[in-house]
């Protein structure tokens, strides 16, 4: 069916009517897709890009880095615009950039110039990642917001387990220019079907505030800084300045956004009970599984002895059981308590971390690869209920707020799940599996215990919730 030649820039109450709605989340789809997969197929290329450009791989890292670090400090500020402006000119703006940095990455003569487009595309991805929850909450009606989260799960899941894949086949046949390259017609896809389809939402036209602004990058930029340099030798006085940085203008920040109606950091809804269970669960979720996805691998590889090809091949089923799990747990939430089914999830994902010992114990491929399923099928359970939870128990009008303090939880438990995984390698003198999981475990169990303590005061009526 053509999309319509016409813009309508009515506000729709409760979603987009069929079937722009079907070609909004398409929009949102394909973009999702494109800043996970990039996130995920730089890891690959990175010994190609150190080789190619005559660099150390420390060197080389910074275009992984960079990267990060740009979405970390843009992800509040760009969704506190989205509110001010819209989350529809956030997004193609987000694309467009994306899709030109992209083209400046592939077109970089050195190192440095690389790095820096990374910056960029960075900053559009942020602009992408830091409002797609607040539109498909503009795209869809409530009644279904639960299975609109579901597909967005689906689509990072899968993106990240096809990402090495995809980038290893590329290589096989082209330079890495090519990892770039691919971005720019997905953009041009986006961009026109986002043009025509997203949905209007009320902007609140509030004044954006700069120093705020500034104070989020020191935050959130030192403190991921820090993270990421825990564990690899870094010098400690530069760990220490890093952390003492962040929790300066963290105070300032928060003293800042206290005086304000709509603040950049959104304390506001951390008032709410609810929501602020949902972004607690997920923090130390994400941290759960950082912490497993940063050591599985070695294990695999440096300890048991598998090759490249079987590491990455017993890896995937953890993925590929959440890319399926995901969408159905997301349906489930649009029909029964999304409360109930977090816990479990979270339960099940615990379970399966500490699995992973016994079947690192019992030795063969089939345990190890139904343990990782399990975590995979616990995480996706979890994962779109309680995403739904978060973004429902937030007012329809600070969506842009709930989408990005969603986001910067995620990237703030994967960070902090990195420097424990960093930490527990570098400073044990053999690889011990055993306390590596059982630490992804007890971040899990935590998770878990935030989600039930949740349920509890919900059914006894401790705190009150509209979703």
């Amino acid at each position: 069916m053509p999309l319509a030649p016409r813009i309508s820039p009515e506000i729709h109450p409760d979603g987009l009517p069929k079937p722009r709605r079907f070609y909004a989340a398409l929009a949102i789809l394909v973009t999702i897709m494109m800043a996970v997969l990039d996130g995920t197929i730089m890891n690959v290329a990175l010994p190609t890009i150190a080789a190619d450009q005559g660099v150390s791989p420390a060197h080389a890292i910074w275009v992984v880095t960079a990267y990060q670090l740009s979405i970390v400090v843009s992800l509040l500020p760009l969704s506190a615009l989205g509110e001010a402006i819209g989350f529809r000119k956030i997004n193609l703006f987000g694309v467009g950039l994306f899709g030109l940095a992209s083209a400046l990455c592939a077109a970089a003569p050195n190192i440095e110039l690389l790095t820096a487009a990374r910056v960029l595309q960075g900053l559009g991805a942020a602009a992408i990642m830091s409002i797609n929850p607040a539109l498909m909450r503009h795209i869809f009606p409530q009644a279904k917001l639960g299975m609109a989260i579901g597909w967005i799960a689906m689509t990072v899941s899968v993106s990240a387990a096809a990402g090495p894949t995809i980038a290893s086949a590329i290589l096989a046949v082209a330079t890495w220019h090519w990892l770039f390259l691919i971005n720019i017609p997905l953009s041009v896809i986006a961009l026109v079907i986002g043009y025509f389809s997203l949905p209007f939402n009320q902007p609140s036209h509030q004044k954006f505030d700069f120093i705020s602004a500034m104070l989020n990058v020191l935050t959130f930029g030192g403190l991921i800084a820090a993270l990421g340099n825990v564990g690899i030798e870094s010098d400690p006085r530069l760990i220490a300045a890093q952390f003492a940085t962040s929790l300066i203008a963290g105070v300032f920040l928060v003293r800042r956004q206290l005086s304000r109606p709509r603040p950049m950091l959104p304390l506001d809804l951390l008032k709410l009970p609810v929501f602020a269970c949902s972004i607690a669960s997920s923090v130390a979720g994400f941290c759960a599984m950082m912490i497993a996805f940063v050591t599985l691998p070695f294990y695999f590889h440096d300890v048991l002895g598998y090759s490249a090809t079987v590491t990455g091949l017993l890896m995937t089923p953890w993925p590929a059981a959440a890319a399926i799990i995901a969408p159905l747990a997301g349906k489930l939430a649009d029909h029964y308590s999304p409360v109930r089914l977090t816990g479990m999830g979270m339960g099940l994902f615990a379970t399966g971390l500490y699995g992973i010992t016994l079947a690192a114990d019992a030795g063969g491929y089939g345990a190890i690869i139904a343990t990782l399923a399990l975590c995979g099928a616990g995480f996706g359970l979890f994962q779109a209920p309680n995403n739904r939870l978060l973004l429902t128990s937030a007012p329809r009008e600070r969506a842009g707020g709930a989408s990005g303090l969603l986001a910067t939880a995620r990237l703030t438990g994967q960070s902090i799940g990195a420097a424990v995984a960093a930490i527990l390698i570098g400073t044990g003198g053999a690889f011990d599996l055993h306390d590596i999981m059982l630490m992804a475990c007890g971040s899990a169990i935590l998770a878990t215990l935030i989600c039930e303590g949740r349920r509890h005061a919900l059914r006894t009526g401790l705190i009150a919730t509209s979703v």
